[in-house]
């Protein structure tokens, strides 16, 4: 029985087709066949509108240079080979500097005298009324409520920095409102750790603040200095 087996296997062995006779019975591919990416062929890439329109526009812009007609320039352009004006040495700007801080320290003195001088603030506005030392004493603030005197303290705070009288609205004025409104809470916070409600406001206005004062920065940098120095604010 082993024997026969054995008999079969050649036979199958002998029958099997050899790699060289196979690779002989394969067709002769040409050199063109070997290099599948030369049979590409490239397609039409098809112009869309805005295609056409840009190449219109491009082949006009060639036409009016070729005849000496170029676009006018737009108001802020700056030609390349306008020379580049050096700043200012580190001593002219902290010199600049120290004389815009003089400048407004003196300011707010003038400001917080003209401050002083009205009447002051009591409570329901009751100021500028004739009344008694009993009536009087009635509505000043050393009897009012924590809220009332901190309405107070912002009133004398946005007056410092009014562009004009009942000014509420400008820049200054709103981060100073805003700064009295964060002290205010910050207080709070001290008491009650865990009021996560006015944490999540506390970082709400804080934003508020930080975005006001980068408007003033790029659009009013005197005013942003002077209120940045007022309230000893500081980046972080």
């Amino acid at each position: 029985m082993i024997s026969i087996l054995n008999h079969s296997l050649r036979r199958v062995h002998l029958t099997t087709p050899s790699t060289t006779m196979i690779r002989s019975a394969l067709p002769v591919l040409s050199s063109t066949t070997s290099q599948p990416h030369q049979l590409q062929q490239t397609r039409n890439r098809t112009k869309t509108k805005r295609r056409k329109r840009i190449h219109e526009k491009y082949k006009k812009k060639q036409g009016l240079a070729a005849k000496g007609i170029f676009p006018a320039k737009p108001d802020k352009y700056i030609p390349k080979d306008t020379p580049v004006i050096n700043a200012l040495s580190r001593e002219e700007r902290d010199k600049q500097a120290e004389e815009a801080t003089l400048e407004a320290s003196r300011k707010l003195k003038e400001r917080m005298s003209e401050v002083q001088t009205k009447p002051q603030i009591m409570r329901f506005h009751m100021e500028g009324l004739v009344m008694s030392d009993r009536v009087r004493k009635l509505f000043d603030l050393t009897n009012g409520a924590q809220s009332e005197v901190v309405r107070a303290q912002k009133e004398r705070g946005m007056e410092l920095f009014q562009m004009r009288d009942g000014d509420t609205g400008s820049s200054a004025v709103q981060v100073v409102a805003l700064t009295t409104r964060i002290q205010q809470l910050e207080e709070h916070l001290k008491k009650h750790r865990k009021d996560n409600s006015s944490k999540r406001g506390l970082e709400a206005l804080k934003v508020r603040r930080r975005k006001l004062l980068d408007y003033m920065e790029r659009k009013e940098f005197d005013g942003y200095r002077h209120v940045v120095k007022t309230l000893g604010l500081k980046r972080r």
